[in-house]
């Protein structure tokens, strides 16, 4: 299983030869610029965590062009099919199912959701994705909540994807919490630095990590990490 970071909060997960695209924001990312545009992007798979426009981004647009399943609640998908994309996978919260490079089971998340154009975007979520006998489990924009500990449980995660830029989504701080209830392997941050409000000090977040024992690896755009 191959990740690679595009800023903010875009990943591509590389699966049984499948490409799957979290939450491509990239058009208007200055994180993305230089790195990658959204025409080159080519996923089997969009997964939306939620409507906000950093993170809807350039779905429309790609999932148009390459015929991508997107994946997200029961408002997102049907905002696509309004918005002329047909070729969804309504979710919700606490739900599962299973594709055929992997299972989805969308996990609550505490935040917010409405698209750029001020339509309700249903419940945000996160998500853990099984594949490959890898868990890569990425929380959306969230802070902590104590249900992470029974997601830490239940399942063995390889790899945790979390924001810690603050202000509109849990902090550094709030980040370490919620991985010491979680305990992955391995946590990436994502939705940090991309603008003023959200910008962090992500080596003295890595340290924190670091100093109760779990391993963090803060990604560049444009990085790629194997599981």
């Amino acid at each position: 299983m191959k990740v690679t970071y595009y800023g903010h909060s875009c990943f591509q997960i590389e699966t049984g030869g499948r490409v799957l695209l979290f939450d491509p924001f990239i058009t208007g990312n200055l994180h993305s610029k230089g790195v990658v545009a959204a025409k080159d992007l080519n996923p089997e798979a969009i997964i939306l965590t939620h409507a906000h426009g950093d993170h809807w981004g350039d779905t429309l647009d790609i999932a148009k062009r390459t015929g991508a399943l997107l994946v997200g609640n029961f408002e997102i998908t049907s905002y696509a099919q309004r918005h002329g994309h047909d070729v969804v996978q309504p979710m919700n919260t606490g739900g599962s199912w299973t594709f055929d490079w992997g299972d989805l089971t969308q996990t609550y998340a505490r935040h917010s959701s409405s698209f750029p154009d001020g339509t309700y975007g249903g419940n945000p979520n996160g998500y853990l994705l099984f594949a490959e006998g890898r868990c890569v489990y990425n929380t959306g924009d969230t802070s902590p909540f104590a249900e992470m500990a029974w997601i830490g449980e239940d399942h063995a995660v390889d790899l945790a994807l979390m924001p810690i830029g603050d202000c509109f989504t849990m902090g550094p701080a709030g980040a370490v919490r919620a991985a010491r209830m979680i305990q992955p392997r391995l946590t990436v941050p994502l939705h940090y630095n991309t603008f003023p409000l959200i910008e962090v000090d992500t080596g003295a977040w890595a340290a924190r990590m670091e100093a109760v024992g779990l391993a963090a690896r803060v990604l560049s755009p444009g990085d790629t990490l194997e599981l």
